[in-house]
């Protein structure tokens, strides 16, 4: 029990970013940084003053300090090289393991276990055709078809494949990796526009399926990670077929029109045109000045939109499982859900 303290107070103060100053001054110093020090090394234990202390100032709950860690995560893979202070990144790993134990928590309470299966273990990518390749394969065994993917997010869950949207700001794309050695998880920004998170979260996806030939760079990786994202979005079939197989010039309104049919941006649509040699280098890279004239061209401000949904949803589903069947208690759900109790309650009473 003292380590398990000991690591839920390090990571408690981890998540909210703060030092072991910041957390004795938020305290009012009613235990020095030296002794909460002591606390996460496992040589003192706080009682159950200090414990409520350092509930308050966390923002946690008081059980928070004594649940059992579940998971552990390894291979986290940054989409690049984050533009975050190291402070934030821990925060977000942070984050994403309570996150993720929790999600594990309320499975073993309905008997759920992750069965995950890639199709694509047995494929070593060293070019971008290889990676087409993958796709086509991947689409095939998944039988998801050729045509628009219609929810992203919602297809990865359907295949077990934990995906945690978090609230972080702009500079943080997203993440994968795996919790216990064998239940891939996927991390995205919520704020980003539609378009983008399904992007971001098929870019990770290739992190997680394709084993990459030892010999590439790492940036080499991430344009392949990029191509997988394009063209499961629009496979190269799809794209011939609604674009053409070369293009001397392609007008805003048929771009945007891919872009509400599809859920890709108009920037990804280019890239993969020029990936695909439906325009030539130099289209592309005049395109590219024409994005960089300004944050609107850049942002696509009043270029359509993706009718559709994007969200994660399928742990609130167990939630309300879980707490109809009475497996769990309302306050256990509450719990899970990082809710209070009377807020959960009216939640869960309006479904």
């Amino acid at each position: 029990m003292k380590d398990i303290i000991a690591k839920r107070i390090k990571s408690a103060r981890t998540l909210a970013g703060l030092s072991l100053r910041e957390l004795s001054q938020k305290m009012e110093g009613i235990v020095s940084h030296t002794a909460i020090t002591k606390y996460e090394n496992g040589i003192m234990m706080p009682d159950s003053k200090v414990l409520l202390a350092l509930s308050a100032a966390l923002n946690v709950k008081a059980d928070y300090f004594l649940r059992p860690y579940t998971v552990n995560i390894d291979s986290i893979e940054f989409r690049k090289k984050s533009k975050l202070p190291v402070k934030e990144v821990k925060a977000i790993k942070e984050e994403v393991t309570d996150s993720i134990s929790k999600y594990i928590e309320l499975e073993q309470f309905l008997n759920l276990s992750s069965d995950f299966n890639n199709p694509l273990r047995n494929l070593n990518i060293q070019t971008a055709e290889d990676v087409e390749n993958a796709v086509n394969q991947l689409l095939t065994e998944w039988r998801i078809g050729f045509n628009a993917l219609p929810n992203v997010i919602e297809l990865l869950e359907d295949k077990e494949i934990k995906v945690i949207e978090l609230d972080v700001n702009e500079h943080f794309d997203g993440l994968s990796g795996w919790a216990n050695s064998t239940i891939p998880l996927i991390v995205i920004n919520k704020n980003f526009p539609i378009e983008r998170k399904r992007f971001t979260a098929l870019h990770e996806l290739a992190h997680l399926l394709l084993t990459f030939s030892s010999t590439l760079e790492p940036k080499i990786v991430e344009r392949l990670c990029h191509r997988f994202a394009g063209a499961m979005l629009m496979p190269k079939e799809t794209f011939l077929t609604e674009i053409g197989k070369h293009r001397s010039n392609i007008s805003l309104s048929e771009l945007i029109n891919i872009k509400e049919s599809f859920g890709i941006s108009i920037q990804a649509i280019m890239a993969r045109a020029k990936d695909l040699g439906v325009i030539s280098e130099d289209q592309f890279i005049n395109y590219r000045i024409w994005v960089n004239k300004s944050e609107v061209n850049k942002r696509e401000i009043g270029m359509g939109q993706f009718i559709g949904r994007e969200h994660s949803s399928r742990f609130k589903q167990l939630l309300y499982r879980a707490t109809s069947e009475e497996v769990i208690s309302m306050s256990k759900a509450a719990n899970l859900a990082n809710q209070k109790l009377a807020t959960f309650r009216d939640e869960f009473i309006a479904i």
